[in-house]
């Protein structure tokens, strides 16, 4: 067995898809779908809404070897995803990882542990999800890893080349070939949703129009 194994880079989610990814929003889908969302625990460091194709690792607790070639084969419009193994003590995303994913043309990156230089990654202004900050950081302990194989990322199996939404809500994964479907859904029910928040402002009950009035009068007989 390799020390590394690192497979060919997915293809890309159309830039098309990309687009109505980020008109949509992940708690939109939320009403609908249960699964692909990664656990809450993983929350955006910044206030944005990125969506890109699915570029994932797998690095074990104090090493970041594999991570750091990584960042030199990433293309515009990738989302780096990183299995920490279940490691929660070592950081390995801090602001010279941010500089350099940033200047390959990264959409953003997500951790399933903690990151560090809080400020760098700000200053950079990239988005970034992770499960909070750490002081401890890893090293270049020539470990292994794994790049572009199935990761496991808040709960969720994501494969490279799968479609990523990230938001201030958290961060949803979509199989490629159901990301347009499930963003026009989700952008056609935010405009219904818009209209009838209108009405109620206007004045209209929200249990009328829900149909939670009916149920709970009917619930009183």
């Amino acid at each position: 067995m390799p020390k590394y194994v690192v497979e060919p880079m997915p293809g890309q989610i159309s830039a098309e898809v990309i687009e109505l990814l980020e008109k949509a929003e992940t708690a939109t889908v939320g009403h609908w779908r249960h699964w692909g969302f990664v656990n809450r625990g993983i929350q955006g460091l910044l206030r944005r809404r990125v969506a890109g194709t699915a570029v994932t690792l797998q690095i074990p607790g104090p090493d970041s070897t594999l991570l750091h070639h990584a960042l030199g084969l990433l293309r515009p419009g990738d989302i780096l995803l990183v299995d920490r193994l279940g490691d929660d003590r070592h950081a390995c995303w801090g602001g010279g990882v941010t500089v350099a994913a940033k200047a390959a043309g990264a959409k953003a990156g997500v951790v399933d542990g903690p990151c560090t230089d809080i400020e760098e990654i700000e200053a950079s202004d990239f988005p970034m999800w992770c499960r909070g900050m750490a002081p401890i950081t890893t090293r270049i302990y020539d470990l292994g890893g794994r790049m572009n194989v199935p990761v496991a990322i808040g709960g969720v199996v994501v494969n490279p080349g799968d479609a990523v939404l990230c938001d201030d809500c958290g961060v949803l994964v979509l199989p490629p070939e159901e990301a347009e479907a499930e963003a026009r859904r989700a952008i056609e029910t935010q405009a219904r949703g818009l209209e009838g928040q209108a009405l109620v402002a206007k004045g209209a009950k929200l249990g009328e129009r829900s149909g939670a009035s009916a149920k709970v009068l009917a619930g009183l007989n």
